[in-house]
């Protein structure tokens, strides 16, 4: 908040704006969001539209929960993982910069978030999915422990 209030101070009022500050407001928040989406799984907290789930058992739940798990979300952060990975390390190898003027150096920082954002959302894919097959066979003590 602290960057964009002084991005739009030096913009607005000042009548100068910085190529670096701009830029640093959109690594921040993608940072923010890709680091927040494990913790947001853990906490069950992801934007939905689903008029039929709330209404199931904890059983049915577990097992929408199991399935999206295992047929979406694990392979895709697998998937998004494993491309990202070369991403980063060539993005470091290069010393990969902004291609604006005056922009931040060191990109590879942020390409390499995106590989712990989504290894960290994979591990959380994979503890959501345990505890919903504790749930699924009826040990839903084990599954609200872990």
């Amino acid at each position: 908040m602290v960057v964009v209030c002084y991005d739009v101070f030096t913009r607005y009022v000042l009548k100068n704006s910085y190529v670096a500050v701009q830029e640093l407001e959109w690594h921040i928040f993608a940072v923010i969001f890709l680091v927040g989406a494990a913790y947001t799984l853990k906490e069950d907290k992801h934007v939905r539209v689903d008029v039929i789930y709330t209404r199931l058992s904890a059983k049915k739940k577990a097992v929408v929960n199991l399935a999206g798990t295992v047929l979406f979300l694990l392979p895709f952060t697998l998937l998004v993982t494993k491309t990202a990975i070369p991403f980063a390390i060539n993005a470091y190898h290069f010393n990969e910069i902004s291609p604006d003027p005056g922009g931040l150096p060191y990109r590879w920082l942020l390409k390499s978030a995106i590989v712990v954002g989504f290894a960290l959302l994979f591990m959380q894919g994979l503890s959501l999915g345990i505890k919903s097959f504790l749930t699924i066979i009826g040990n839903e003590e084990e599954a609200s422990n872990g």
